[in-house]
């Protein structure tokens, strides 16, 4: 793209149409077109070579499959004009980015706990999280909804907007396949340990610098949406380092303490119990009012980053063309 501002008008626009729109529930969305792609590769696992090696095989054809498509695609919208380039690129980044999605999956599993109808809360929450939900209590539903939001509010909402910000188009789909390949085969599990492990590493990697900045962001998101930016960044700041993984704890941390609720703690998977350190182990466990005050934040993250992202984009084109 020529100039950096039409960049900042994708961003700003991709984010308006997720807010106004959701997710296209009609539309065939690419990432279902990636996931059908990773499992027809998982074929790869029959090749008699290592295990890591036939997962790197597959990372790397998965990511190059994406990333050409969407290369092509969006080359030869602007080779038809500038403004069917601009538009393509809008539509790809709006379908990479779903703060709506999260907030509304979100607010659903609330309404039902509102309700005393804690099967069907259950039932809705086993659909955006990986742990177990049957056994849960009111309180463990809850703290699964805060989690799951603050988790994805960094993976699923910041990531992709700060590769859209640098990249565009391409960028955001090239990070869109590694993520999902990192949630259908980056399993720690007998089948997908060795399998998984490139997925799971490229995910790593390029969570990790959008993970700290996070750091800069949540406190002052906090602040617009009537939260505490002390406390999330002084929670943040200590707990972040304590999850297994090392970028999910950033997120997790900041809402903790932005929030003032007490996160992790034990979940099953399967079965299995996985202990989890807690995350503002001073404060209580979720209450009636935190899944709402997650969803704020949520928002005040999304608008907070496209904004500076934004400006930022407009000065450098300023200062560059």
């Amino acid at each position: 793209m020529e100039y950096l501002v039409y960049r900042a008008g994708v961003l700003l626009a991709a984010v308006v149409l997720d807010r106004v729109f959701g997710d296209p529930q009609w539309f065939p969305h690419p990432v279902r077109l990636i996931g059908r792609l990773i499992t027809a590769g998982e074929a790869l696992r029959r090749l008699p070579v290592a295990q890591r090696f036939a997962g790197i095989l597959l990372a790397t054809g998965v990511i190059a499959v994406t990333g050409g498509t969407v290369w092509g695609l969006v080359n030869l919208a602007y080779a038809c004009g500038l403004w069917w380039g601009l538009v393509l690129e809008t539509l790809l980044v709006y379908l990479a980015v779903a703060p709506r999605s999260l907030a509304s999956e979100a607010l659903v599993v609330e309404r039902y706990l509102r309700q005393n109808n804690l099967p069907e809360a259950r039932a809705r929450l086993a659909l955006i999280v990986g742990r177990d939900t049957a056994r849960l209590d009111e309180k463990e539903v809850r703290r699964a909804v805060v989690e799951t939001v603050s988790e994805n509010t960094v993976d699923g909402v910041l990531c992709p907007l700060f590769y859209a910000a640098l990249f565009g188009a391409l960028g955001v789909w090239v990070y869109k396949a590694v993520s999902t390949l990192d949630s259908m085969v980056g399993y720690k599990n007998e089948r997908y340990r060795h399998f998984g492990w490139a997925g799971a590493r490229l995910d790593d990697i390029a969570a990790f610098l959008p993970a700290r900045l996070a750091l800069f962001l949540i406190p002052p998101a906090a602040f617009l949406a009537g939260l505490s930016a002390g406390t999330s960044w002084r929670v943040g700041w200590r707990d972040r380092l304590a999850h297994t993984s090392p970028n999910a704890g950033h997120g997790e941390a900041l809402f903790a303490g932005a929030l003032r609720v007490r996160l992790g703690g034990p979940a099953t998977y399967d079965g299995v119990v996985v202990p989890k350190p807690c995350l503002g182990k001073e404060f209580f466990p979720p209450g009636p009012d935190a899944v709402r005050k997650a969803v704020s934040l949520l928002w005040a993250v999304t608008w907070l980053f496209t904004i500076v992202a934004g400006l930022l984009l407009v000065l450098l084109d300023y200062i560059l063309f």
